[in-house]
């Protein structure tokens, strides 16, 4: 049978589409990537033929046609941002959403954004209400702030702080801690943005007190101090605490502003890890504005928070960028659920997934690598699995140096590529992401929570069956 006779038993769109199977499927899925799926298997077809497959070949696929397009539908009715689990042992992975909500948060929040709720609403008064109010007191609870505010992330915090403060106006600032953020955005190009002019005082490693008294003039309307959270300079350095800051505060009357970053409330050393400086700290040494991030050591959604004396953050309430920087509901509820976690310490450390990952004892971390290798023993005649010493990083630009003691799974396969097994695992129905070092496959237990590792240990031996045979 030549070319021209295959293409002749091609079905057509309109004879799929009334086949039994494919009803079925527009019923319970878009029409629109039904058709798309269609034309796509049947150019598939056809692009075989044009390559010269054989009748017999050709005969065997055509019965798959239907099969294939249900799978093709399944695929593309996905959605984009999905659920991974997180087998990389990096705690605030940046790539991977940073940090995550507790679930007992998402009931309040699923009853918030569900249905109408009081955002902006004084249900006491009965009159329109501020948005903020929903966090502000708690914020101020566990900072000890004279107030607070939120808006979207913590580079708009900093622009909005220096636009209020300082327009038009000057802020000093140390060459060793103009820094880069994430997706290469730099303090310098916020600052410009922001509209205050930027002034560098002192060397890449070394800053003295007084090359920032030796900068003020008339024209200066803030000291800034930015929290090098994501790099250190190591070795002959020197820098300018913010404590050392407030001198030339109280003797020019100029505010003092500290970008954290990170953000962090609780005291890390206390818990075996490297001392992160907590909003705390900064605001009791009296700096006057602090910014830090919602979604990094404080373990909550994406947020920029802003807390510090009142008279700077009514300012900034009023400022018009204040209403393109502002928080959602989603946000503002994911945000209370967990800001409430911190009134207690002990609260916080255990139901805040960032927290209680960081914190987590490695005879736990140990329990749940046992658990899984013991889930995929039957396979450690085909691969090598074992269970390894390694260190997990906390990630999202914060204790750049801190290395956590963990335990990984560790998998080498027999005669058979490690990086297509990675990618295999991507593929999964829930996508596994861990790293390869070396031809061998590393699952750090710190980042997995228990109800994941079942998950895994499913995507591993699915991934492995359909290895079994050729290693």
């Amino acid at each position: 049978m030549g070319k021209k006779n295959l293409f002749k038993l091609l079905p057509k769109v309109d004879e799929l589409l009334g086949r039994v199977t494919i009803e079925e499927l527009v019923l319970s899925h878009p029409r629109q990537l039904v058709l798309e799926a269609i034309r796509e298997e049947i150019e598939l077809l056809r692009d075989k033929i044009r390559n010269n497959i054989s009748e017999e070949e050709f005969l065997d696929i055509l019965p798959n046609v239907e099969n294939n397009i249900v799978q093709r539908v399944k695929v593309k009715n996905l959605y984009k941002l999905r659920r991974v689990i997180n087998a990389t042992g990096v705690v605030i992975h940046t790539n991977l959403g940073r940090s995550i909500i507790n679930d007992k948060i998402m009931d309040h929040i699923k009853e918030v954004v569900t249905h109408y709720s009081n955002l902006e609403f004084d249900l006491a008064n009965g009159i329109r209400g501020s948005r903020y109010s929903h966090v502000e007191e708690l914020i101020t609870k566990c900072t000890g702030s004279e107030a607070a505010m939120v808006v979207n992330n913590n580079a708009a915090a900093v622009l909005l702080t220096l636009n209020t403060i300082a327009k038009d106006k000057e802020v000093i600032v140390s060459r060793g801690e103009l820094i880069e953020i994430g997706g290469s955005f730099r303090i310098p190009d916020v600052m410009i943005q922001s509209g205050a002019n930027l002034v560098e005082v002192g060397t890449t490693n070394k800053t003295h007190l007084y090359d920032y008294e030796n900068a003020i003039n008339e024209n200066t309307a803030a000291l800034l101090k930015v929290h090098t959270s994501n790099y250190r300079i190591l070795g002959f350095t020197s820098s300018v605490s913010s404590e050392e800051l407030i001198k030339l505060k109280t003797q020019y009357n100029i505010p003092v502003i500290e970008d954290l970053g990170s953000g962090v409330l609780i005291d890390l050393s206390k818990y075996g890890l490297e001392y992160e400086p907590t909003v705390q700290d900064a605001l009791s040494r009296g700096v006057d504005i602090v910014t830090f991030s919602g979604d990094k050591l404080l373990g909550g959604p994406q947020a920029g928070i802003i807390v510090g004396k009142k008279k700077y953050i009514d300012a900034m309430k009023k400022n018009p960028l204040t209403r393109a920087f502002r928080v959602d509901k989603f946000t503002l509820a994911a945000l209370e659920g967990t800001l409430r976690f911190y009134l207690d310490e002990n609260w916080a450390v255990k139901e805040i997934p960032t927290m209680r990952m960081l914190t987590e004892s490695i005879d736990i971390i140990n329990k749940k690598a046992e658990t899984l290798r013991n889930l995929i023993y039957d396979y450690s005649n085909i691969v090598d699995i074992t269970i390894e010493d390694d260190f997990s990083e906390v990630g999202g630009g914060s204790l750049p140096l801190e290395k956590i003691p963990t335990k990984c799974i560790v998998i080498s396969l027999k005669g058979k590529s490690i990086q297509t097994f990675e990618r295999m695992l991507r593929d999964y129905e829930v996508p596994i992401i861990a790293r390869v070092y070396k031809d061998r496959i590393y699952f750090d237990l710190r980042t997995i929570n228990d109800d994941e590792i079942f998950i895994i240990a499913d995507g591993i031996k699915t991934v492995l069956k359909l290895f079994k045979e050729c290693i």
